[in-house]
């Protein structure tokens, strides 16, 4: 069995522990977040998948339950077809895509490439040294640039695509 197939094997078994809801029209957006907030916990107990998840097509049944459910959940909540199709595969790129960012600074902050992951006091001390006259907006809303803790950024984007449907 080559790697594509064990990743596969393995994603299916992840996906295999995920809950997915009946569709409720009323409360689609939070149902759609919360199975993509599962798909998250998973992929980080296990770094590494997410880079798998990028470049996988959902073939296994598993795999292809959660987008079924993804997909009746985003029609449950009457986003056209097509939007709802694209929006699976769309959300599930960006959980991939956060995971493996998540994943690599983990991992690079735990071994002795400690010095490429950027702490955000130092962030914020880089920011205030540009040129106010080159990067004014950097400059004046570095902490804004910086904010966030856990997974507020990861909640952030996944509402500004759910919300963005319809």
């Amino acid at each position: 069995m080559n790697k594509a197939a064990l990743d596969e094997l393995l994603i299916g078994r992840l996906c295999a522990e995920l809950t997915l809801p009946e569709p409720d029209p009323a409360r689609w957006r939070d149902q759609i977040r919360e199975v993509c907030a599962q798909i998250r916990d998973q992929y980080l107990r296990y770094p590494g998948i997410s880079r798998a998840a990028l470049a996988m097509a959902p073939t296994d049944l598993e795999t292809v339950r959660v987008c079924e459910g993804m997909l009746a959940i985003l029609l449950a909540g009457g986003v056209a077809p097509q939007a709802a199709a694209w929006a699976v595969d769309a959300l599930l790129l960006y959980v991939a895509a956060y995971c493996l960012e998540v994943s690599t600074v983990r991992r690079r902050s735990a071994r002795d490439d400690a010095v490429w992951v950027v702490d955000r006091d130092d962030l914020l001390r880089r920011f205030a040294a540009l040129p106010a006259e080159t990067f004014p907006h950097t400059r004046r809303h570095a902490t804004e640039l910086t904010a966030g803790e856990g997974h507020d950024r990861f909640d952030f984007t996944l509402g500004l695509m759910v919300d963005g449907l319809r």
